[in-house]
């Protein structure tokens, strides 16, 4: 099983901006919204595409969320939660597409959830700065 992992260039801040917030919160309710049973063999070339554009959403966003913490005090706790997302995302970024069509699914909804917690830091902190 073959690993993603992001781009040293996008993780090291290189990508210009991060992607469009509304677009990864439709893609992440779309995977979140089925479950296993409902996708049907046709629409697993569909989970695949969702995986992967997934994947470089939330490789725009790590850098654009960890932006935005840089602005806070060390101490404060949404700054706090912001980086242990953050760690969670990249850890996300890792994980293989899986064998199986159901671990194929298992994967795309960890990221779908993973990049709805980074849009979700992204805008309140983007709020706070």
């Amino acid at each position: 099983m073959a690993n993603a992992t992001t781009p040293a260039a996008t993780e090291a801040g290189g990508a210009s901006a991060p992607p469009d917030i509304a677009t990864v919160r439709a893609t992440a309710r779309r995977l979140l919204a089925a479950d296993a049973e409902s996708f049907e063999a046709a629409e697993v070339a569909e989970v695949a595409e969702m995986t992967a554009r997934l994947r470089e959403d939330i490789a725009g966003l790590i850098p654009a969320v960890e932006a935005l913490t840089r602005a806070l005090p060390k101490d404060d706790v949404p700054r706090a939660c912001a980086l242990a997302c953050l760690g969670e995302a990249r850890m996300r970024l890792r994980l293989g597409d899986g064998d199986t069509d159901r671990v194929r699914l298992s994967v795309a909804v960890r990221m779908a959830r993973t990049a709805n917690a980074l849009a979700d830091h992204h805008q309140a902190l983007g709020r706070a700065s």
